[in-house]
């Protein structure tokens, strides 16, 4: 499977019990810019998970459909709708093909789901995905380790340093808190 993360940077954030995500808003096609404040976060399952995307839009809104769907089958079980769709994304020959990678979270999980049939769960509480991903991951381990700011502050000063340094992210960042 041939993996080319471009053009996003999500963030997710568990710290002293709640989760936060935040997402940049740049859409870009090929080295163009097209849109500096789209929203790669979504709110399923009656507004209780967050989910966040990197990847092919098209892709990743087909894993959104379907990821809702398995969270509702599994009366709103997260990681049970995780591990299925997994499942599914790496069994099924239409999904297999999907370029995308989700990241999920209600207020007790936070997971991040890829093609290859992963589903992971990170040992600190933060995950972070997309062509910013690698420098935002580190910047919110930094931040923890560092401060004591909330996990949403956390999630978009994370965000606000991969700006800086990752062209496909931009400084146009939305953050959701799991109620």
């Amino acid at each position: 499977m041939r993996i080319r993360w471009h053009h996003t940077t999500i963030c997710a954030i568990r710290r002293d019990g709640v989760t936060a995500m935040a997402c940049d808003g740049q859409v870009t096609l090929g080295n163009t810019v097209l849109k500096h404040g789209a929203t790669k976060l979504r709110r399923l399952g009656g507004g209780r998970v967050l989910a966040g995307f990197a990847g092919s839009v098209a892709d990743a809104l087909a894993l959104f459909t379907r990821f809702e769907a398995k969270f509702e089958e599994f009366a709103g079980n997260l990681e049970r709708a995780a591990v299925e769709l997994a499942r599914d994304w790496r069994t099924d020959r239409a999904l297999r093909h999907l370029e995308a990678m989700m990241v999920v979270a209600d207020r007790e999980h936070l997971l991040l789901l890829s093609g290859s049939g992963e589903v992971i769960v990170p040992d600190d509480g933060v995950l972070a995905i997309g062509s910013g991903g690698p420098v935002a991951l580190g910047a919110a381990r930094a931040l923890i380790a560092h401060s004591s700011l909330e996990a949403a502050e956390v999630a978009r000063e994370a965000l606000l340093i991969a700006a800086g340094i990752d062209l496909y992210t931009n400084d146009h960042i939305t953050v959701e808190v799991v109620p």
